[in-house]
């Protein structure tokens, strides 16, 4: 296996793993995914495969505080040789929607955003109830959603309580000033910045959509920084 279907196949066991509430459970689609997920850590690099044992272990001991430890060290490490092997091959995301292109862009963010695990945060500040509609729904089972908005706070807040009422997802909506750019953080470990606001991609102007890597961890703790300080509403 080569590293482009070595990637492919890394994308594939994001998009194809269990929720999880399932995870430590035994059924036979949970041991495929388990015995799958391994196979390819050690295809990617042999020594990966003591921290995802150990990750495991952590999963399968009974302890809800292990459990948590185990699931995102998990998710972290899929994450690692997702990125590394993309580096590899075919590079970081990086797009320009041209004006009209909304199909594309939105497209590419669904793929980005079903790649989440354990947490999704959004940061733009014009966030609403059409960024719910279009978004959320494709927001795996499971996974917790971070909402950081300002403008249109009165139509956002209406349309996360109703989507949490109907699907149970985990979301916290909070606002904070002084910020402009607009990012997405998947699962602590990558973060991807719009040249324009999520809900209206490139319907009035071309924008960009590419993955901050030199500065992610400078802009990772910028905007967790932030989040820790801003209003809470949800």
């Amino acid at each position: 296996m080569n590293k482009e279907q070595l990637l492919a196949e890394f994308e594939d066991l994001l998009r194809t793993m269990p929720p999880r509430n399932e995870l430590n459970h035994f059924a036979e689609h949970v041991l495929s995914w388990r015995g799958r997920a391994r196979s390819l850590v050690e295809a990617w690099e042999l020594l990966k495969t003591v921290p995802f044992d150990s990750a495991f272990a952590q999963i399968d001991a009974g302890g809800a505080r292990d459990f948590d430890i185990g699931y995102k060290r998990l998710v972290s490490l899929i994450h690692e040789g997702r990125f590394a092997l993309r580096s590899q091959t075919v590079g970081p995301i990086a797009i320009v929607a041209n004006q009209g292109a909304v199909f594309d862009y939105f497209d590419e963010m669904r793929k980005i955003i079903e790649g989440a695990r354990s947490d999704v945060f959004f940061v733009d500040r014009y966030l609403d109830a059409e960024f719910v509609a279009r978004y959320l729904p494709h927001v795996a089972t499971g996974t917790h959603v971070r909402l950081m908005a300002r403008d249109k706070i009165a139509a956002l807040l209406p349309a996360v309580k109703a989507f949490v009422g109907q699907h149970g997802t985990e979301i916290e909506v909070r606002e904070a000033p002084n910020f402009h750019d607009r990012f997405v953080f998947i699962d602590r470990s990558a973060c991807y910045h719009s040249g324009g606001s999520f809900k209206d991609g490139p319907r009035k102007s071309p924008i960009s959509l590419y993955q901050v890597t030199d500065a992610f961890a400078a802009t990772s703790k910028t905007y967790e920084d932030m989040w820790s300080s801003a209003t809470v509403h949800l």
